[in-house]
C-alpha cells in the first residue's frame, strides 16, 4: 500500500481525496490545522447575513469518515517537509509519505508598501475575519437603530480589490442594504460602499461582456466605484491615496491580492512575486511531490496564468489524482492543461452575470440559477458524505 498525504483541506485537497480514494493501493492522510473545510467562494453572502456558519464551513473530520475507503483526518499544522526522508512533520509529530500533495491555497496580500494596510485592512481569506467584520457590521446596524447619537450619521463601507471576491462583497453588501434600508428605514441608506482598485477597470482580465454588465449592476446597486486610484496608506479612519485624496471609512475589507501558503523544506524550489510554487509541466516540485490550486503557479496551454479560483484548484486536483493512480501503475503522466470553462459573478440577491465556453452569455436571475446550481451540487455533495461520516462516527462511538 502506498502512503498519500495532502496537505490542505480546501477544494483542491477534497476534490483530490474524492477522485483517489476510490484506488484500492493506496492508503490517504489529509492535514490541516483547521478543524472545517471553508467555502471561501460563499463568503460574499456571509458576511452579508444571507448566509449563516453552517453554509461555509464544514467539518473535515465527519467528512473524511463519510467514505468506505478510510481516510484519516489529522489536525496538526505541517510545519516542515523532509523530502529526502519521505517525511512531513507537524507540531506533534513526524508522517511517512510516498506521495505528498500540498494544497495550502493562499491568504490575503496586505501589501507592505501600502502602510496601515495590515493593521486596519480586514481580509476574508480566513473564516475568522470573515466572522469578525460580520459581527461587527450587524451590530453597527442594531446600533444605527437604538442610539439617537448616530441616527443620521453616514458610514462608509471601503472594499480595496476590485476582482471577483471584492465586487461580490460590494454588490451583496450594497443589496443586503437597500434591503434594510425598507425594515429598519433610512439610518441603513446612510451606509455608503466604495470599491477601489488601481487598475483602469474592475474585474481586471475578464471578458469585456462581464465587465460592462457588472458595471451596471453595481450603478444600480449605488456602490461608488473607483478606478486607478492608488492607496498610500490607510489609519484608523482614512484612506490616503497618492493623488492627495482621502476617503473616511467605518470599515475595511481588503481583497486586493493574494500570497500563497508554503511550507518550509529541504526542497530547492523556486516561486513567483506572490509566493506560488513554480512547478513542472506535470505539477510537480519532486518526482513524489505534487502541488494544486492557489499555492501554485498555474497556466493554460498557451503560457497564461489562470485565475486562483475554486475551478482552477479542483481541475489542478483532478489531473494530480490521476497523475498518482498512474504512476503507482508505473505508467506516464500527461502535462497538465488547465482551462476556465466559465465565469460566473455573484451580484448581489438573485443576481449574476456569467459566461461559458467564451460564447454563452448570460445575466440577471437565469444567471444566478447557474451558479447557484454548480454551488449546489458541490454543497450537497459535501453534506451527504459529511452526514454519512457523522453517523457512521456515532455509531462507532455508541459500540
Amino acid at each position: 500500500m502506498k502512503k498519500v498525504a495532502i496537505i490542505g483541506g480546501g477544494y483542491g485537497g477534497l476534490r483530490a481525496i474524492e477522485h483517489l480514494v476510490g484506488n484500492k493501493n493506496i492508503t490517504i492522510s489529509l492535514f490541516d490545522e483547521n478543524s472545517y473545510h471553508y467555502l471561501q467562494t460563499e463568503v460574499y453572502g456571509y458576511i452579508a447575513g444571507r448566509f449563516d456558519l453552517h453554509d461555509v464551513a464544514l467539518d473535515l473530520k465527519n467528512w473524511c469518515h463519510g467514505f468506505n475507503s478510510p481516510v484519516e483526518f489529522i489536525q496538526e499544522k505541517v510545519t516542515f517537509i523532509n523530502s529526502s526522508e519521505q517525511q512531513i512533520e507537524t507540531q506533534n509529530g513526524k508522517y511517512d509519505y510516498d506521495y505528498l500533495i500540498i494544497a495550502t491555497g493562499a491568504r490575503t496580500n496586505f501589501f507592505s508598501f501600502i502602510d496601515g494596510l495590515d493593521k486596519y485592512g480586514l481580509g476574508v481569506k480566513k473564516l475568522f475575519r470573515s466572522h469578525n467584520f460580520r459581527t461587527s457590521f450587524e451590530e453597527l446596524l442594531y446600533n444605527k437603530l437604538e442610539d439617537p447619537k448616530i441616527q443620521g450619521e453616514k458610514f462608509n463601507l471601503a472594499i480595496g480589490g476590485a476582482g471577483l471576491s471584492g465586487v461580490e462583497i460590494a454588490a451583496e453588501m450594497a443589496n443586503v442594504i437597500k434591503k434594510h434600508a425598507k425594515s429598519i428605514g433610512e439610518s441603513a441608506r446612510e451606509i455608503e460602499i466604495f470599491l477601489i482598485d488601481a487598475s483602469d477597470t474592475i474585474l481586471p482580465g475578464m471578458s469585456p461582456y462581464i465587465i460592462k454588465e457588472t458595471g451596471k449592476r453595481l450603478e444600480n446597486l449605488e456602490v461608488k466605484v473607483m478606478t486607478k486610484a492608488f492607496i498610500d496608506k490607510v489609519d484608523e479612519n482614512k484612506i490616503y491615496f497618492k493623488n492627495g485624496d482621502s476617503l473616511d471609512y467605518t470599515f475595511m475589507i481588503f481583497t486586493g491580492g493574494i500570497l500563497a501558503n508554503t511550507i518550509d523544506s529541504d526542497l530547492e524550489v523556486e516561486t513567483n512575486r506572490i509566493g506560488q510554487y513554480i512547478c513542472d509541466e506535470n505539477l510537480r516540485l519532486k518526482d513524489n511531490i505534487f502541488t494544486i490550486g492557489d499555492c501554485c503557479q498555474l497556466t493554460n496551454k498557451d503560457g497564461s496564468l489562470l485565475p486562483p479560483t475554486a475551478q482552477t484548484a479542483e481541475r489542478s486536483a483532478e489531473y494530480i489524482a490521476k497523475s498518482v493512480s498512474d504512476l503507482i501503475l508505473n505508467e506516464p503522466i500527461e502535462p497538465f492543461v488547465g482551462k476556465v470553462d466559465g465565469v460566473f459573478v455573484a451580484l448581489g440577491g438573485h443576481y449574476a452575470v456569467g459566461e461559458m465556453f467564451k460564447v454563452i452569455k448570460v445575466k440577471g436571475y437565469l444567471a444566478y440559477l447557474l451558479k447557484k446550481l454548480v454551488t449546489k451540487f458541490y454543497f450537497i455533495g459535501l453534506k451527504l458524505r459529511l452526514n454519512t461520516g457523522f453517523h457512521k462516527r456515532t455509531i462507532n462511538e455508541e459500540d
